[in-house]
């Protein structure tokens, strides 16, 4: 099984990518040439995680028959400071809105989105550490 997407140039650093019919512009900040008019792409790799994973934990969760009113991820990057730019580590923040959530279902959830289901934190936790906390609000 092969994913592709397509690349476009627009103009300057700017590019349209198109991924499963939908359309994503890429550009770089002003500083380096760009116009600022979409996100960069380094920034997406961490949206390909949160996203990934946050699926996942939903699904999971329904099939628990656990009802969360919220699910709030953010995900920290951690970038070397020299070229090339690479993320050394990403920390993935799970905050969970609900009533009586039982903190060991959560765990599970996360635990098999991050150990069996999630490609990207698969492939992600090849190249770099992978570090996650749940917070209950």
């Amino acid at each position: 099984m092969k994913e592709s997407i397509d690349l476009k140039w627009i103009d300057k650093m700017a590019f349209e990518a198109e991924v499963n019919g939908h359309k994503i512009i890429l550009d770089a900040k002003e500083e380096v040439g760009g116009t600022n008019r979409g996100s960069q792409p380094k920034p997406l790799m961490m949206v390909s995680l949160a996203g990934c994973t946050a699926m996942d934990v939903i699904s999971i969760l329904n099939k628990m028959r656990i009802q969360v009113e919220k699910l709030h991820v953010t995900v920290e990057g951690d970038l070397a400071e020299e070229h090339p730019k690479y993320f050394k580590a990403m920390h993935i923040i799970y905050e969970f809105k609900g009533r009586d959530l039982p903190m060991e279902r959560l765990q599970r959830a996360v635990q098999l989105s991050q150990e069996n289901y999630c490609g990207v934190s698969a492939t992600y936790r090849k190249a770099m550490k992978l570090t996650h906390e749940i917070r209950i609000i």
